[in-house]
């Protein structure tokens, strides 16, 4: 008979597919290190042979890396999708920012619009975690750990649209991200922009996902990137002019 008897699934089999599952959601995140091999093999509830059975399956797939005297540690695999010399590129010519922008509205649209439908009340307790950790920095004027957490805001918005493509994509991008969103800040306030306008742009954001309002969290999101978009191409029009300005009092001042 064609028949064979059916094994029940091997415990360091179950293992790797439950950290796999975490390293996919973006839970276990690159260069995060495990737990030790006693505390994880209680937290699993599995023995210590089938935890290094399931470790040695996962170094072997590339999923997880050892470091001596250190640990086991999730393994650099999304990498960057662009290299440092690319996103100083992206950040110092205009057509690039633009495209940044463009895209960035295009793809947080989107996810504001997923998460305000389908995230969990934990992440949208964390989008809102992350922004009252920038009212905070922005009532101690620090603005460099206000543009992180900007940063991060967005990102765990990201994270709230429970799309795993989407997810590691941007997270692939978090240096451009976050470079983006330093120049973007130092250009607007050099427009006069306050940190209280940014600061009120992203409060009108936290407030749509967390009443749960797709369309208008979405809204809200595309209102921040266009006012960005709209800031930068006050600062280049300025320095355009600035350049036109020179050239007459260069020429006036040569006249007979």
């Amino acid at each position: 008979m064609p028949f064979e008897r059916i094994e029940p699934e091997k415990l360091a089999r179950a293992v790797v597919h439950q950290i796999e599952g975490l390293i996919l959601r973006g839970i276990l995140r690159p260069g995060e290190r495990l737990p030790s091999e006693r505390e994880l093999s209680d937290r699993l509830g599995v023995s210590r042979p089938s935890l290094r059975e399931a470790i040695a399956d996962l170094q072997e797939s590339g999923l997880l890396v050892a470091r001596a005297n250190s640990g086991i540690f999730v393994a650099d695999v999304l990498g960057s999708a662009f290299s440092p010399a690319l996103t100083r590129l992206f950040s110092s010519h205009s057509e690039a920012v633009f495209d940044a922008l463009d895209f960035r509205r295009d793809m947080e649209g989107l996810a504001a619009h997923r998460a305000a439908r389908l995230a969990s009340d934990t992440d949208l307790a964390v989008v809102n975690a992350i922004f009252e950790k920038m009212e905070d920095a922005h009532t101690n004027r620090d603005a460099d750990k206000e543009a992180r957490l900007d940063a991060e805001f967005h990102l765990a918005i990201i994270e709230a649209s429970h799309n795993i493509v989407l997810l590691h994509m941007m997270r692939s991008m978090y240096d451009l991200l976050q470079t983006g969103v330093f120049y973007n800040r130092q250009v607007i306030f050099e427009q006069r922009t306050t940190r209280t306008a940014l600061l009120d742009q992203h409060r009108a954001i936290n407030e749509q996902l967390q009443k749960r309002d797709p369309d208008a969290a979405r809204a809200a999101v595309q209102t921040h990137l266009d006012f960005v978009r709209a800031s930068l191409t006050d600062k280049l029009r300025a320095e355009e002019n600035e350049r036109t300005a020179k050239k007459r009092l260069d020429h006036e001042k040569h006249r007979a």
